[in-house]
């Protein structure tokens, strides 16, 4: 599967941190299990959209 979230993005977020090369990975699989919720959500409701009422 793709990677859901950028590496850039996920250190500008972190500040003045430093981001260790195992987080990326963890991260993007904690997103990517919540946007498989959400959209677990949204069929139920008979959408086809998710919303952040899914989240």
């Amino acid at each position: 599967m793709v990677d859901v979230l950028k590496k850039s993005g996920v250190r500008e977020a972190a500040g003045d941190v430093n981001v260790g090369s195992d987080f990326y990975e963890e991260l993007d699989e904690h997103v990517k299990a919540e946007i498989e919720r959400a959209v677990e959500r949204s069929r139920a409701n008979g959408r086809k959209t998710i919303k952040a009422r899914d989240v």
